[in-house]
């Protein structure tokens, strides 16, 4: 449909050719769906604004899925496995008439097929494909078949393990892991998180059931409960998936997954702990198209993207990056190499663990059991010719001390610290043992950050403060002119949560000659950071607070992800 809606869209005047061109050549490169790749390019404004167009176009009407409330009975009329392939879900039956959402209404073979399946005559209706597959996972059991797998394991008494005190024998592991519904389990469970956009599964044992949750947006969600019979086999299932150790069940491991689905490849980063009740699993999904690498959509103020865009294209010095794990600083980081990453400059990172792997970039993975540790990657780079370098993280004085010497013998360097606000970062430097006259001298910039969960869109609405809220919040009566606050209902867009997706929140300071004066005194963090806010800093809660006046956020996420003296 990519080729022949680009047509229609420069002929109606809706995209210049330019941007088509930029569209399709994501959409060939795997980056990304065609309505999306023409968002990302500034074409339309959203999936719905683009559904709508064709919809008019088609003479057919346009769905926002969200604002209907789905019959599950009509919904199980066309089968999951068709829903699934060709984005396409049953909205509502009058009589013999199926309303029937689609993606690509021009696909009259799933039409002709679901008519078939059904016996009804098919209306067909476009929405975004993004949408659909929500409404999909979300009416359909288990997103994606899990508790019929489950259902069949449970049944079949072939697969059963006999567990003796000592647990069962690596030879029954290995029969038991090898059986179809076992191994289906186990894909769909990988599979659904990332469908889902999870970022990571958890797999726990306790005394009498295991559980499963994603973390999506930030949260984690309970899954379905997997049949508790089967806790070993599904252990080393993972396991053998991670290339671990089966039969080593006392001791902590660490191991990667390389999977294919829905045509791209997926890295987990896999931890299996011993607990009292058995090993838990965690995976940290690293999905190449979950990654936002994008500066312009990361969610920093205009001001805060110029200040830092302008201070990562300078010929050396070094860039911090702070906030606790989870933070969004990797993306940062990424965002900000990516940007820089030219033919004629010599990029090389260390990092632990490498996440995801870029063109053009030299990446070293730490492993301080052979005694790779940052400090000695740093070492070798200064070896290698480098233009560019990013350290992981500055863990220790050693590692402080080689970088910030590095950013002084004309190279430019990126690197994270685990600080609460940017500030403090100075003294935390200091405190590591690096002299504050080469703090002074090197740090060219220094960002904290946060991530926030958005409000959902589709059931945004607008409340009042109370004046003790707003008392609260602590900021200037700049930062609360026109103060406003919205809040999500809950739908079924964002399953009830009235959250969907996340932004960051960024306190950017540029190192003035102000503030280089400050640090040569050895201020305190206080003198610093009121120095920075005179010279137009916004703090980590100023930032908040405008994107929840913005309606991107409510109060609830600005109290959860900052204080009030930060």
């Amino acid at each position: 449909m990519s080729s022949e809606l680009c047509e229609i869209l420069v002929k109606a005047g809706k995209v210049t050719q330019d941007q088509a061109d930029k569209a399709l050549a994501l959409v060939k490169d795997k980056k990304e769906k065609f309505e999306s790749a023409l968002v990302k390019v500034g074409a339309v404004q959203s999936e719905d604004e683009l559904a709508t167009f064709i919809g008019k176009h088609l003479k057919i009407g346009a769905l926002r899925l969200g604002d209907v409330e789905l019959n599950p009975e009509v919904v199980k009329l066309i089968p999951l496995d068709i829903a699934r392939k060709f984005k396409v879900i049953a909205v509502s039956k009058l009589n013999k008439t199926l309303l029937v959402a689609i993606g690509d209404p021009n696909n009259i073979y799933v039409l002709d097929a679901i008519k078939f399946i059904t016996g009804c005559t098919v209306q067909p209706v476009i929405s975004p494909e993004a949408a659909i597959e929500k409404a999909i996972d979300a009416h359909y059991t288990d997103a994606g078949g899990l508790s019929e797998i489950v259902k069949g394991l449970e049944n079949d008494s072939d697969l059963e393990l006999v567990e003796m005190e000592e647990g069962p024998t690596e030879s029954d592991l290995l029969s038991a892991i090898q059986d179809k519904p076992l191994v289906k389990l186990v894909d769909s469970i990988i599979s659904d998180a990332i469908r889902m956009g999870a970022s990571d599964i958890h797999i726990e044992m306790y005394e009498k059931r295991i559980r499963v949750r994603y973390r999506v947006d930030g949260d984690l969600r309970e899954m379905a409960p997997l049949p508790f019979k089967y806790r070993a086999a599904i252990i080393s299932r993972v396991k053998i998936m991670a290339e671990l150790d089966i039969s080593e069940r006392r001791l902590p491991q660490d191991g990667r997954i390389k999977v294919k689905t829905a045509g791209r490849t997926v890295d987990l980063r896999v931890s299996v702990l011993p607990t009292i009740f058995g090993e838990k699993i965690v995976m940290r999904i690293l999905d190449p198209m979950a990654l936002m690498v994008d500066m312009t959509k990361l969610g920093f103020r205009v001001e805060d993207l110029t200040r830092f865009e302008k201070t990562i294209h300078a010929p050396f010095g070094i860039i911090l990056v702070t906030g606790p794990t989870g933070s969004g600083k990797t993306t940062t980081l990424y965002s900000a190499l990516k940007q820089i990453n030219q033919v004629d400059v010599n990029i090389m990172t260390a990092e632990d663990p490498v996440e995801f792997n870029f063109e053009g970039i030299n990446q070293v993975a730490v492993k301080s059991e052979i005694g790779l540790t940052f400090a000695a990657a740093l070492r070798s780079f200064l070896r290698q010719d480098p233009d560019i370098i990013m350290v992981g993280e500055i863990r220790d004085g050693e590692t402080a001390e080689i970088a910030i010497r590095a950013a002084l013998t004309g190279h430019l360097v990126f690197s994270t610290l685990h600080t609460n606000d940017a500030p403090s970062s100075v003294n935390r430097l200091i405190d590591m043992g690096v002299p504050h006259y080469l703090v002074s001298s090197a740090t060219r910039l220094i960002m904290a950050q946060r991530m926030t969960r958005k409000i959902c869109q589709n059931c945004k609405e607008e409340v009042n403060l109370t004046e003790e809220q707003v008392e609260s919040l602590h900021v200037s009566p700049e930062v609360l002119r026109n103060i406003r606050a919205y809040r999500g209902k809950g739908c079924s867009d964002c399953n009830g949560t009235g959250k969907a997706g996340r932004t960051g929140i960024y306190e950017v300071m540029p190192i003035s000659s102000k503030i280089e004066q400050l640090i040569l005194a050895r201020a305190t963090d206080v003198e610093i950071r009121e120095a920075a806010l005179i010279e137009g800093m916004y703090s980590l809660r100023m930032a908040a607070v405008e994107k929840m006046k913005s309606g991107l956020i409510d109060i609830e996420e600005v109290f959860a992800t900052t204080s009030s003296d930060r």
